[in-house]
């Protein structure tokens, strides 16, 4: 239900989304679910660096921007018939290594992967958000959205009952699905 009332084909401030329910809306709907928590990334290396590890890419990964949008689309589409993807990058850098228009710049591979996808009527959805400095001195942050911040404070985990639905959910997001494994596309290109 959730995906239904988020366009197919954006990329968009996670706003009132939260990454849990995105993540469940994405495997109800048996799409990829690709996170990444950029929250100590300083500078587009290190949010290229980051990214790549969370979603898997190969090891020969260029970690530059063209490479990011190669792997993000053809080597994805040469693996055969996707089922869609919502994808989460959480807490991207806003400091002077990695300032407007690197985020800009990274927006636009997801925006243009986002097109490609929709060419071939696949689902890409792509929700991020901002880590904003309230006090460079004592090193906190805060989790902005389009520069709306708001506190980010992780809750203490709790047990887990079993009935099978965990409450720790999120404190240790996953990285991402396993159906989005890049050994998966590299075997099959």
């Amino acid at each position: 239900m959730l995906l239904q009332t988020v366009r197919p084909n954006i990329v968009q401030s996670i706003r009132a989304y939260r990454v849990e329910d995105l993540m469940q809306a994405a495997e109800n709907a048996g799409q990829h679910f690709l996170y990444a928590d950029l929250s100590t990334a300083q500078s587009k290396q290190e949010v290229l660096d980051k990214i790549a590890d969370s979603f898997l890419f190969p090891n020969h990964f260029g970690k530059n921007l063209d490479a990011l949008y190669d792997c993000m689309t053809d080597l994805v589409h040469k693996a055969g018939a996707q089922p869609g993807f919502v994808v989460v990058l959480e807490q991207l850098p806003d400091n002077p290594r990695f300032d407007r228009e690197a985020r800009e710049q990274l927006l636009d591979v997801f925006r243009d992967a986002a097109d490609f996808w929709a060419e071939r009527r696949i689902a890409f959805r792509c929700f991020y958000s901002f880590a904003v400095a309230r006090g460079i001195e004592t090193g906190t942050w805060e989790r902005g959205h389009e520069g709306h911040a708001t506190t980010a404070e992780k809750p203490a985990a709790k047990t887990v009952s079993k009935n099978g639905a965990n409450p720790n959910f999120g404190m240790n997001m996953p990285l991402m699905s396993s159906a989005f494994d890049t050994s998966m596309w590299l075997n099959a290109a």
